[in-house]
């Protein structure tokens, strides 16, 4: 008799490209603002961008984690229950196996062309 198991099933959010998007987000935001802004003495516009681009990244890859995590438990909240059976695997009737490790198999994909 095949056996049953209780699974919860749920679509939970990829953490990378949220991050890496929070990151983009802070880069291009570190070009607008170094690049529009006056230049103090003493600095150039490179060093500004320089600044304001590790703080900005920073900040977006935080931002971009708080929404990933709240999107997860968003995702923990809408879960579903579910029950799935185990299926025995069917052996062939005549005996014989079908597939990769047959014993005519020689490991050859096809035809040789020598």
């Amino acid at each position: 008799m095949p056996s049953q198991r209780h699974i919860t099933v749920r679509r939970a959010p990829k953490y990378v490209p949220f991050l890496v998007a929070g990151a983009l987000l802070g880069a291009v935001a570190a070009a607008i603002v170094g690049y529009t802004g006056t230049v103090p003495d003493g600095y150039t516009r490179a060093a500004i961008f320089g600044y304001f681009l590790v703080i900005f990244v920073a900040v977006g890859v935080l931002l971009g984690g708080v929404v990933v995590l709240v999107l997860d438990r968003v995702s923990i909240a809408r879960a579903r229950k579910a029950i799935v059976e185990e299926l025995p695997d069917e052996e062939p009737q005549d005996g014989s196996q079908e597939g990769p490790g047959r014993a005519d198999d020689d490991g050859e994909q096809g035809p040789s062309a020598a």
